[in-house]
């Protein structure tokens, strides 16, 4: 088991942690991760764009000129689809575009994306984040003292009010839980910051 070092939010070191190398030392499966990435994109769609057909665009009853003898084409009305204004044909119409896939392959999609945190040395262990009101000044510090200045994902045991509502208004910081983790954040935000109680939960979840 790897160990790590845990700080506490002045920057300070204060122990190490061992990190469960079913979770934090997995082989990266890139092409298992691109899977659960775009299964939670196209889960985030509304599929609420919009055509009208040529039944639902206004006007048209009237045929515009009579069968033959003028010289044109025949046509029944100037809502059809080649007409100017007219309706669209095979256009798009409200739909979901969600879909399921294997929970096993987001397990090892998130497990992935926690062992290249480690390689990459962008995971932060934090002994916790005792703060005792909500402050966003307090949270700018403690970001500056464990030498955050990329965008950064702070991921919790469990909801934490105080926390993510000191979190929420810096830039470039994101909070979330261990029960709504996804892949998009883990791959949008450079530097993971967990505190031991999360590192704890996540080895039981995904171990």
């Amino acid at each position: 088991m790897a160990k790590i070092d845990v700080y506490n939010v002045e920057g300070k070191k204060v122990s190490d942690i061992e990190l469960n190398d079913a979770v934090f030392a997995v082989a990266p499966n890139e092409a298992v991760v691109h899977s659960v990435l775009v299964n939670y994109l196209a889960n985030q769609r509304q599929g609420t764009q919009s055509t009208k057909t040529r039944a639902e665009v206004r006007g048209g009853g009237r045929k515009p000129w009579r069968q033959k003898g003028t010289g044109r084409a025949r046509q029944g009305s100037i809502r059809a689809t080649q007409w100017i204004k007219g309706g669209i044909a095979l256009g798009p119409k409200p739909r979901s575009y969600k879909y399921r896939i294997n929970k096993k392959e987001k397990r090892l999609a998130i497990k992935s994306l926690l062992s290249s945190k480690v390689l990459e040395e962008n995971l932060i262990v934090v002994d916790k984040f005792d703060f005792k009101e909500i402050k966003t000044k307090q949270m700018a510090d403690a970001m500056k003292n464990l030498r955050v200045t990329d965008q950064a994902l702070i991921l919790l045991a469990d909801k934490n009010e105080v926390v993510q509502k000191s979190a929420r208004n810096l830039d470039g910081v994101r909070t979330s839980s261990v029960a709504t983790i996804n892949v998009y954040d883990l791959l949008k935000y450079k530097k993971l910051v967990v505190t031991v109680d999360t590192v704890k939960k996540l080895e039981e979840v995904y171990a």
